[in-house]
């Protein structure tokens, strides 16, 4: 059901397709989970583009506004596409009588690991970009060769750490839970930036 190895794959490979054409829009109402994978990861991709459109030095206010507004909601699907994982795996679990809810309890789920998975998808890519960056200044590849050799072990420790973690869950080992992500900015009822509009 889960594969950290093949989900850190599927990542650069798409992250490797996208930077060459952006995908079709991913597949909201299904429940499949490599669908959710996939629909977390393109979030994190539109929000890591988004963000260099606004730190563009020619960028107007109005510009820069757009992109805030469009970051704030791809970053809201982004934390539904990873809670969406959550539950995929854990209507998975009830099937076969898990988790142990007696079990040691791990604080992180596997959709927030699979998301900072996602985040490093896209350092791995960028940054190996700037190692072979032919107009970069001297040291510069070498101080980002580093880094991508950082990362790389970054990754293969997130990715060992999630297997063991699903593993230790079908042993009845550790459980975990779904919190929700409580994000306010968007909710017209909690942010008073939002509903102070209406008094």
């Amino acid at each position: 059901m889960l594969s950290a190895n093949e989900i850190a794959i599927l990542h650069d490979r798409w992250t490797g397709e996208w930077h060459a054409e952006l995908p079709q829009a991913a597949n909201e109402s299904g429940n499949d989970f490599i669908q959710t994978v996939f629909a977390n990861h393109l979030a994190n991709f539109n929000i890591w583009h988004a963000e260099d459109d606004t730190r563009l030095p020619e960028a107007s206010d109005h510009q820069v506004a757009r992109a805030k507004r469009f970051i704030d909601r791809e970053n809201q699907r982004r934390n539904d596409f990873a809670e969406m994982c959550d539950t995929i795996l854990l209507d998975y679990l009830e099937r076969h009588h898990l988790p142990n809810r007696e079990a040691e309890l791990h604080t992180e789920t596997p959709g927030l690991i699979i998301d900072r998975l996602s985040i490093l998808s896209l350092k791995l890519f960028h940054t190996a970009e700037e190692v072979y960056r032919v107009d970069a200044p001297p040291g510069h590849a070498e101080r980002n060769r580093e880094r991508h050799h950082i990362l790389i072990e970054q990754c293969k420790d997130l990715v060992a750490g999630l297997d063991r973690l699903w593993l230790r869950v079908l042993r009845g080992e550790r459980h975990f839970k779904i919190y929700r992500q409580m994000k306010m900015y968007n909710d017209p009822t909690l942010n008073p930036a939002l509903y102070m509009q209406h008094d």
